[in-house]
């Protein structure tokens, strides 16, 4: 049995509301256990016998057939988030701006995206294969390339994009 980190790509924006109870809920049907929501942005925490590509799988059926929408998630063990949070070298406050982790189910979009970042002269970490690191300007994040970046179509499908401090949260809750 592993811990994993679910979080969830669009949720509670864009028009697509899904309850806290909603979600634990329709991830209680799934072969999962200790299942638990956090922040009302798409963040679930559970305990499987599924591997993360199983669960990845699972949960994205799950939230098309129950909640109607072209669901997309990431899935990451415990042991994964915590390493990836280790190696973060930007802080999680900092009074002029947002850090944030792109996690990517994909390595070869978190090589473009990072690439990307790069070229356009961004501040950026690559985190494991699973996650880039990144801040923007506090009240500036819409206006973020990478941001706009993170919204295409062919990354969209395999990344997500949370603030640091949510991140902690989620690996907080992961060690309870």
């Amino acid at each position: 049995m592993a811990r994993y980190a679910v979080f969830l790509r669009g949720v509670n924006v864009g028009g697509i509301t899904i309850r806290s109870a909603e979600l634990r809920q329709a991830f209680e049907s799934l072969p999962v256990s200790g299942v638990k929501t956090l922040l009302a942005s798409g963040n679930v925490v559970c305990t499987s016998g599924l591997t993360a590509d199983e669960l990845k799988s699972h949960s994205e059926q799950l939230l098309r057939e129950r909640f109607g929408y072209d669901a997309w998630v990431v899935v990451l063990e415990f042991r994964t988030l915590e390493g990836i949070v280790a190696q973060c070298s930007f802080p999680p406050d900092d009074p002029a701006t947002h850090t944030y982790l792109t996690l990517f189910s994909d390595p070869a979009a978190l090589d473009e995206m990072l690439e990307f970042a790069r070229s356009a002269g961004e501040p950026v970490q690559a985190l494991d294969s699973t996650a880039l690191v990144w801040q923007a300007p506090k009240g500036g994040t819409l206006d973020s390339p990478l941001n706009a970046f993170s919204n295409r179509a062919r990354i969209r499908s395999t990344t997500t994009t949370r603030n640091l401090r949510t991140v902690l949260k989620v690996l907080a809750a992961l060690r309870e």
